[in-house]
């Protein structure tokens, strides 16, 4: 049987206009603002708190991920098409693809197999604009801080040492990481250090997420940190009087995307920052627009529970006023040979032991969303190199555990191939739901949130600060910034912040490197060890494999 592609299958679909997927949804067709015949962006005044306090959130997250991803975004996408598939209105709420993943190593993200959103191509390709309204917006910021500093009018004093804020691009690009600008003499700007993070990672980004409402936006977007002046007083964004014009240059980006799934049921992609780096959801308003249109709502956090999840929960829920009332963790059987030690191209090699051993980490996943009050539901993302017996021991092992494990075939055959986890995750939302809890209130002291967090989800016995996070410490403290949320920068791939340390690691440290600020999200960014906010192109890029013809007709998207 000739094996058909992710683009294959996309393109094979015929789509439905927007118009007839906003009907589904009691749209009236003059509230789209459509982009084409295929997607559209929905006003702000669609969204009624009643109805989003009424109508039912569900999470989906996943263990520690292979380099290759678990697939949450097809689980997801898959789990609205099951909820659908049994009678339930359903929508799925995803994060907007960055260009980096898609050209470097991970390629598209708009699901996969049979359990996509379309239009493909334009969801992984520059879709409505908004990353570019990000950037956009970001780098203006950028200009107007170097222009400030050149000007000897209206100049704020700004000491160019101090400055935090950097420049942005949606590429991965590691030759922009660390740079000098304003070179070339007098008329060019003041010389300085600077440097890019990719799009995704700025705080424009994180802010767009978090708003409300463009007052909102406006608002954040003023108080974002830039740095200090020469006799040490702190300057924001809207010092430089710069947020009206980065509101404008982002007045359609605060606006949700609407699109469908490939069983023609409504899909919302908004958003899109990192989970390791960021937050790792989708925006406030996007999720909200999902709850005041369906009755259930399916969305997405980034990387495994002790990342994404665990922001959504923290973080977004918190000032959104939202009550997630199942979590769906999303398992692979290579994961979790992964975990019990099997090297990359042993990944597809059926091994009980290893999957026994590797368990450990799917269980302190599962005990880590139970501490927030919410039961969870294991998805098993079905693989064509997984065993019976591997299967039937995970779903063995969480039975043993009081937790539903469901085999998930999405990705082969759609919502047909979910609803028993459809019908798994109503039972958890109709019969088992309770109303969530933080694991930490926002106006604790900064240490005691890194703390609650690194013990309590990723495990860790003790924190370690370097000497610069200590002085970042003070800085916040300074600064008045002590009540807002943890947005931890760890790497995804263990429970610590030591790469190599999978499964379950036990009896390890971690080390609080620096804290960025990001004052307009009104969260503060630890970083524990090495992470790079602006990643490089692996040796062969996805994009090699990627042409385009005549007619426009692109191949080796996935």
């Amino acid at each position: 049987m000739a094996y058909t592609s992710d683009i294959q299958i996309a393109q094979a679909k015929t789509l439905q206009h927007i118009k007839h997927i906003a009907q589904k949804l009691n749209i009236d067709e003059d509230d789209l603002e459509m982009y084409g015949k295929y997607k559209a962006k929905l006003p702000l005044y669609l969204i009624d708190d009643e109805k989003v306090r009424k109508n039912n959130l569900v999470l989906v997250t996943a263990l520690t991920p292979t380099p290759a991803g678990e697939g949450k975004t097809t689980v997801s996408i898959g789990l609205t098409e099951g909820l659908n598939k049994i009678g339930k209105q359903a929508m799925v709420v995803l994060r907007e693809p960055s260009l980096g993943p898609v050209f470097g190593m991970k390629g598209g993200a708009a699901g996969g197999g049979y359990s996509q959103v379309v239009p493909m191509e334009d969801i992984n390709l520059h879709f409505t604009g908004d990353f570019n309204a990000v950037e956009k917006a970001n780098n203006f910021l950028a200009a107007i801080i170097d222009n400030n500093i050149q000007s000897k009018t209206n100049n704020l004093n700004i000491d160019p040492r101090t400055i935090l804020w950097k420049r942005v691009i949606d590429m991965n690009d590691r030759a922009l990481r660390d740079i000098t600008i304003g070179l070339g003499g007098t008329a060019n700007g003041v010389p300085r250090q600077d440097g890019f993070n990719i799009t995704p990672a700025s705080e424009v980004m994180a802010i767009l997420c978090m708003a409300s409402n463009l007052e909102n936006l406006k608002k954040r977007l003023g108080d974002i940190f830039i740095g200090f002046t020469f006799d040490n007083k702190p300057i924001f964004a809207r010092d430089l009087k710069a947020e009206n014009a980065m509101t404008i240059l982002l007045k359609d980006a605060i606006k949700p995307n609407l699109v469908q799934t490939l069983e023609e049921n409504p899909a919302i992609i908004h958003g899109g920052p990192f989970a390791n780096i960021a937050q790792g959801t989708n925006t406030i308003i996007a999720t909200k627009m999902g709850l005041s249109l369906a009755n259930y709502v399916v969305t997405e956090a980034g990387f495994g529970a002790d990342l994404g999840a665990e922001k959504f929960l923290n973080i977004k829920s918190i000032f959104a006023k939202l009550n997630p009332k199942c979590v769906v963790l999303v398992a692979t059987i290579r994961a979790l040979r992964h975990h019990g030690g099997a090297k990359p191209d042993e990944y597809h090699i059926s091994d009980i032991s290893k999957v026994a051993e590797g368990f450990k980490n799917l269980e302190k996943h599962i005990e880590n969303i139970r501490k927030f009050n919410i039961e969870p539901v294991v998805a098993i993302n079905s693989f064509t190199t997984d065993s019976i017996k591997e299967v039937n021991f995970v779903i063995r092992k969480c039975a043993s555990l009081g937790v539903e494990a469901v085999l998930s075939k999405g990705w082969e055959k759609g919502g047909e191939g979910m609803i028993d986890l459809a019908k798994a995750v109503v039972n958890v939302v109709e019969y088992k739901a309770s109303q969530y809890k933080p694991l930490y209130n926002w106006k604790s002291p900064i240490k005691d949130k890194i703390e609650i967090i690194a013990k309590e989800m990723y495990g860790a016995v003790a924190v370690e600060y370097s000497k610069l996070a200590q002085l970042n410490l003070k800085r916040i403290d300074r600064l008045g910034f002590n009540d807002f949320a943890i947005c931890m920068a760890k790497t995804q791939k263990s429970f610590s912040d030591n790469a190599s340390l999978i499964g379950r690691p036990e009896g390890f440290t971690v080390t609080v490197r620096e804290i960025e600020i990001a004052a307009g999200a009104q969260f503060v960014i630890p970083i524990l060890g090495k992470m790079m906010r602006m990643p490089g192109l692996p040796a062969i890029p996805a994009s090699e494999n990627m042409t385009i013809d005549n007619n426009g007709v692109i191949s080796g998207l996935s």
